[in-house]
């Protein structure tokens, strides 16, 4: 199976080496060791100052636009008129047709590394019961997913690095197409979503791949992107799986060697 072909990240360090002090034994000894980096982004809507995200370096674009397809606050590629970006300073701007939330639970929020949403969990319910169910006729070999998985694991370098990050990927029958770590899980899986959503790439046939828990905020953006199934390595919540039956998304976890877990929707995988 082929796997990120087409597709290499690119951008700043996701890490350095720092000098650190080990304690081993009963003994201490001055050592150098990779430490994760983090950095603020402040996303402006239109404009209007909208949320500040604590993310890894690079992918500023795909996150934004993520983040703004996860929201619901666009739904088309069309719907963005302009992208950009100063680095340096970690600010983002996008600019689309629609017009930006005048309320509190989006304007100037700030969003930590380990955060989904920030709303009130009964508005957050009612909200993610307005969604349509995913429209996918996709089904997906266990042989493929296992495979697919693995290579998730394979291809987690700052993971092995440091620890402290979590791994998100796209896949098809192909392999995987796109792969980013972040600090966050949200954050990985919102670059990963508008990585798609800049390159129109369709994902009603797709899966969403990723390192961690699968929790409902995270189910909640394959639905919107219209991503049929969820495959992880740990576990979903209760939520989580009710909220899949309702959607009509697949959700596989502790998907390790050559087993995985079925949560919801088993006929969309071939045995």
């Amino acid at each position: 199976m082929e796997g990120l072909e087409g597709f290499i990240m690119t951008g700043p360090a996701m890490c350095r080496k720092r000098e650190i002090t080990v304690y081993n034994h009963g003994t201490v000894e001055l050592n150098l060791d990779q430490v994760v980096e983090e950095t603020p982004l402040t996303l402006f809507l239109n404009h209007v100052e909208l949320a500040t995200m604590v993310c890894s370096p690079g992918g500023y674009q795909e996150l934004g636009v993520g983040f703004l397809l996860s929201e619901g606050l666009i739904k088309q590629p069309d719907d963005i008129i302009k992208i950009s970006c100063r680095e340096e300073t970690g600010l983002l701007w996008i600019e689309t047709s629609l017009p930006v939330p005048q309320t509190g639970n989006f304007l100037r929020r700030h969003i930590a590394s380990c955060c989904g949403k920030s709303r009130a969990g009964l508005y957050f319910i009612n909200d993610a019961r307005q969604l349509r169910p995913v429209d996918s006729q996709a089904r997906f070999t266990a042989e493929h997913l296992l495979q697919t998985i693995s290579l998730l694991e394979d291809r987690s370098g700052t993971f092995r690095l440091t620890g402290g990050v979590h791994s998100a990927a796209l896949a098809d029958a192909s392999g995987l197409l796109s792969m980013y770590e972040d600090i966050g899980r949200h954050n990985a899986v919102d670059k990963v979503i508008g990585h798609a959503f800049i390159n129109k790439i369709c994902l009603n046939d797709k899966c969403l791949l990723l390192s961690g828990r699968v929790a409902s905020e995270i189910l909640i953006k394959a639905a919107r992107a219209n991503i049929p199934l969820i495959l992880s390595r740990s576990a979903p919540t209760g939520l989580t799986i009710e909220l899949a039956e309702e959607l009509n998304i697949t959700v596989v976890g502790f998907a390790r060697g050559n087993k995985f877990n079925i949560y919801s929707h088993p006929e969309r995988i071939i045995i």
